[in-house]
């Protein structure tokens, strides 16, 4: 009985009718295909069994990389580059999105202020500033946007977000009340005060969603220095240094704004970028997969769908826990519709995400191959075509 792993996602479909709807939604495949190009494969697979099969395609991500091109293709929005300073003050030209509303920016820090702007041999977060992430806010505003979506995965800073804020308008001072020209983490330790009383009044008519994936404090052992700075270069006396300025930080920003960022959950992510964006935006902070989903609208599109289709590069056990995939399976559960998770790899010990909505789980790896192959672009377009071909077209077979 060749097709047995195929029997409980049969049990979802009816005999008595093909396949209409199929909703096409994957993360990236990291380092190989952009969310847009993975769901581009897939859906010419299954229009390659019958062009009369519905095919919609919602390209996902989590908050970070490829957040801004999921959010624009699927709305329909377009994108805007803009010349910011980079992490080390150099100038970079970074993109941010506007959605198809109009009214909504999606920006990743990381086009401004992210790790892979900055070469190995210069990667010291004492240095690195989110000045940059900053400018492409106050861009979002310029362009009259009243709703920012800001993904802060993948940083190169360490900054409390004190460079971002300084962009938007806020003085941070020294013992003799002499402003400080670009807080970078090492100068954390350095500020006395903190004006805001410039800080662009644009903001308070904004509403700011952090896409934020981690619960780490802003310090301590589990906070942004000791857990991320050694990432971005950071040795570990600097990592103490870090540590203290930040913790030095949270204090002069209660004094100034009133309110404590250190144990909010997600405050050290992206060096402390995130305790930034709440006191100098009143940002929320948000598990980035679910503002993605709502934005584009996954649980809407998915309405009728029969089978819903999702992926990314390797699915294990932490595809449960917060991953783009994780919420199409969970809609797929509530909506009662079929969810099968296609990967580059799938980890043997991955099968409790049965009990998370997904239904089968598939390797697009057909044979022996190198990893340089299967991270091939052209080759992992046709691997994953090749593999929902073959779901896709047994399942019509069983239908008719």
């Amino acid at each position: 009985m060749p097709f047995l792993f195929l029997l409980p996602l049969l049990s979802f479909l009816s005999t008595d009718y093909c396949i209409m709807k199929i909703v096409v939604a994957p993360d990236s495949f990291k380092g190989c295909l952009p969310a847009a190009e993975v769901s581009a494969a897939l859906s010419a697979g299954i229009k390659a069994v019958s062009s009369e099969i519905e095919v919609i395609s919602v390209p996902l991500a989590d908050g970070g990389e490829g957040t801004v091109d999921a959010l624009v293709q699927a709305t329909g929005g377009k994108f805007i580059s803009q010349q910011v300073e980079g992490p080390r003050g150099e100038p970079v030209t970074a993109t941010f999105g506007i959605l198809g509303d109009g009214q909504t920016a999606v920006i990743e820090m990381a086009a401004a202020s992210g790790l892979p702007l900055v070469p190995q041999e210069y990667r010291n977060p004492l240095h690195t500033t989110t000045y940059g992430t900053g400018q492409l806010i106050k861009a979002a505003l310029d362009q009259g946007c009243q709703q920012l979506i800001v993904g802060i995965g993948g940083s190169a800073t360490n900054d409390g977000g004190a460079g971002m804020a300084q962009a938007l308008g806020a003085r941070f001072l020294d013992e003799q009340g002499q402003p400080i020209p670009r807080v970078s983490g090492g100068r954390l330790k350095d500020i006395a005060y903190i004006d805001i009383s410039a800080l662009d009044s644009r903001l308070a008519d904004c509403q700011v969603r952090v896409a934020c994936d981690v619960d780490n404090p802003l310090y301590g052992p589990q906070g942004a220095a000791y857990v991320y700075a050694p990432q971005k270069g950071a040795t570990p006396a600097q990592v103490q240094a870090l540590d203290a300025g930040l913790r030095h930080y949270a204090k002069v920003l209660e004094k100034a704004i009133g309110k404590s960022v250190a144990e909010i959950p997600g405050a050290g992510a992206a060096g402390g970028l995130g305790a930034g964006l709440v006191p100098f935006a009143d940002a929320s902070l948000e598990p980035g997969v679910q503002i993605v989903v709502e934005a584009v609208r996954l649980r809407e599109k998915a309405q009728g769908a029969d089978l819903i289709i999702t992926g990314e590069g390797r699915i294990d056990r932490q595809t449960a826990f917060g991953k783009a995939p994780s919420a199409p399976a969970q809609i797929g559960k509530e909506l009662g519709i079929a969810v099968i998770g296609i990967g580059g790899s799938v980890d043997p010990e991955a099968g409790e995400l049965y009990e998370c909505g997904f239904t089968a789980l598939f390797s697009c790896i057909n044979g022996p191959i190198s990893l340089a192959q299967a991270m091939d672009p052209q080759t992992a377009r046709g691997l994953l075509g090749f593999t929902v071909r073959q779901i896709v077209g047994i399942l019509m077979a069983w239908q008719e």
